[in-house]
């Protein structure tokens, strides 16, 4: 038996990947503690596969922190918008990565750039380079960063073959969505109600649990759980990049210091909105329903 999507797909070319995790999936190692060995690296080895867009992403960033000359004709935060659209155009190229999830990347590029823009606006960060390829104070390549975490998501989702039981309402888990993306821009002139709206998200979701296959047996998770996991990996993800001067708190424009952990509160509902306009594009399924 092997997972949802690619191994299951009818054509096995369906990306790069698909051939060898079909080759992992078939492997027979000993019972007992070596196919749980065996389970566990597949999973880190699965996981490591989806977030190969933020990785790279990642590493560009602290490889030009660190080697791109201050003299270079042109600009770091240029590079790095050019880099990130190569990077796109190139997982498509090898089918790394499929056309719905590029379809998800853009639609979190739109997102995030206009987020980009208000908050650049309001002061709440900064970015200290020069560039020639931005929008106002906001250089492109930085709604590419919220791409990464659309493309995880809608990669995960896919790799994992995600099913859902108990999942609310769609309705009311994207009116939720829209609620705290309103939250995100009017909480600068109104009331900050991200303490309701973690009430409300905690209210909608405590039954469910999302389902997911890393090889031959069915695991699940509280849902509200694992979006605390990724919020967890993203708030070390954006140490790196303040790390790596790509932008900057307020707090960090005289030496970096580690980003609060209180902003995990600010990425766990950034995730949820994440995670609905990833559902817009695959539609959870129950976790009965068969492979498609």
């Amino acid at each position: 038996m092997t997972g949802a999507g690619e191994a299951r797909s009818p054509n096995p070319a369906h990306t790069r990947f698909a051939a060898v995790r079909a080759r992992l999936e078939r492997y027979e190692p000993r019972p007992g503690w070596s196919a749980w060995l065996y389970e566990f690296l597949l999973f880190g080895f699965k996981q490591g596969w989806a977030c190969l867009f933020g990785g790279l992403m990642l590493a560009m960033l602290l490889a030009t922190h660190l080697f791109y000359p201050p003299a270079a004709p042109l600009a770091r935060y240029d590079f790095l918008t050019i880099g990130a659209v190569l990077i796109q155009a190139g997982m498509l190229a090898f089918r790394l990565e499929t056309w719905n999830e590029a379809k998800v990347i853009l639609a979190f590029h739109v997102v995030g750039t206009v987020m980009e823009l208000f908050k650049t606006s309001a002061g709440s960060w900064l970015y200290p380079e020069p560039s020639l390829l931005r929008i106002g104070g906001v250089p492109l390549f930085s709604g590419f960063m919220y791409a990464a975490v659309g493309s995880y998501i809608a990669r995960v989702w896919r790799i994992f073959d995600f099913r859902f039981s108990s999942f609310p309402s769609p309705a009311l888990a994207g009116l939720l969505a829209a609620a705290i993306y309103i939250n995100f821009f009017a909480h600068h002139w109104l009331p900050d109600v991200r303490l309701a709206l973690f009430a409300a998200l905690a209210l909608l979701f405590w039954r469910t649990r999302v389902w997911f296959r890393v090889w031959r047996a069915d695991r699940w998770m509280p849902l509200l759980v694992g979006w605390l996991l990724v919020a967890l990996f993203i708030w070390f993800a954006e140490n790196i990049g303040t790390f790596s001067r790509a932008w900057l708190y307020p707090a960090q424009k005289h030496g970096w210091a580690m980003v609060s952990p209180a902003k995990l509160g600010a990425w766990y509902l950034l995730m949820y909105i994440s995670f609905i306009l990833v559902a817009a594009v695959h539609r959870p399924r129950d976790k009965d329903d068969k492979p498609n």
